[in-house]
């Protein structure tokens, strides 16, 4: 597992880790009179992080720089340079700050690497200013800014309904070692929610038995059930998708799912057993040609 802190004192700036997450389960109660969809799942923060450093400003308000393998919105675009803006706001500050953004988790892929990002710069923000914000107002704004956000200010574990915005941590500590599957395909949310067909009797059923595990402390068996209600709209409008999900099975590595939206998937390995992943890493290379990297539930 990363051993590296949440936040680390660099120089005369502070550095934010910003992970990226997987949904251990996803439900679709319904749509909801505002157009968005109802959902219900248990998400987890990996140890794979984009990075926010927040440092004193060489320019007057706020500058965002992003670098890194994967791209990223510039300025105002940004969901990290949103919430700096928002939160500094709301305090009447107007200080000049510079925020360099390093981008290492592709967007597109159901990880709320963006999410992630935003949430990171609150927390960041509100140490570097020693504004000592009660934890309500940065859920608030939080909220505000995207439906995951308010996620990655807690966790590492949560239960999460509404549009994702309600967050229920989940104490339980539930270690894990999972094989995360990257596929060079980016998908766009809207469009997976906008082709998303509800079967409210899945629902229904899928529902009752995940709530149980949950209250059991059970999520062991929550994350085995594989369930994704995405994962069909998904596969539907990305079929190239579908195909790579049956090739990993294929492989026996182990049953593959569906993160958020997509297009990422993971594959838990059964007992934490670090050779086995390596080899199920290599198998998938090596055979399907397709990148992946081991990942483990993240301690904060």
């Amino acid at each position: 597992m990363d051993n590296r802190e949440h936040i680390t004192a660099v120089g005369d700036g502070l550095l934010i880790l910003a992970p990226a997450k997987i949904n251990l389960s996803l439900l679709i109660a319904g749509k909801r009179p505002d157009g968005f969809h109802e959902i219900e799942t248990i998400m987890a923060k990996i140890d794979w992080y984009d990075e926010i450093l927040i440092q004193p400003g060489r320019q007057t308000g706020i500058e965002l720089i992003c670098k890194g393998p994967n791209w990223a919105p510039a300025g105002e675009d940004n969901l990290a340079y949103k919430a700096a803006k928002s939160l500094l706001e709301s305090c009447s500050l107007k200080p000049d700050v510079r925020i360099t953004l390093t981008k290492n988790i592709p967007a597109g892929t159901g990880l709320g690497s963006a999410s992630s990002d935003a949430a990171a710069t609150l927390i960041g923000i509100n140490h570097y200013y020693k504004l000592d914000l009660n934890p309500k107002i940065l859920f608030e704004t939080a909220a505000k800014l995207g439906s995951d956000v308010a996620f990655f200010l807690d966790g590492p574990l949560a239960f999460c309904t509404g549009k994702g915005e309600k967050v229920k941590k989940i104490d339980e500590i539930f270690n894990f070692l999972a094989l995360l599957i990257l596929p060079d395909v980016s998908v766009f949310t809207k469009k997976v929610y906008a082709n998303y067909r509800h079967n409210r009797q899945l629902y229904k059923k899928l529902n009752i038995r995940i709530k149980n595990h949950i209250l059991k402390n059970r999520i062991d068996l929550a994350v085995k059930m594989c369930t994704n209600m995405l994962a069909e709209s998904c596969f539907e409008l990305e079929g190239s998708l579908a195909e790579l999900k049956k090739n990993i099975e294929s492989l026996g590595i182990g049953p593959c799912c569906l993160s958020g939206s997509g297009s990422a998937m993971f594959c838990i390995i059964e007992r934490g057993d670090e050779d086995k992943a390596v080899e199920s890493m290599r198998k998938l290379a090596d055979k399907i040609g397709c990148k992946s990297i081991i990942v483990r539930n993240n301690r904060w």
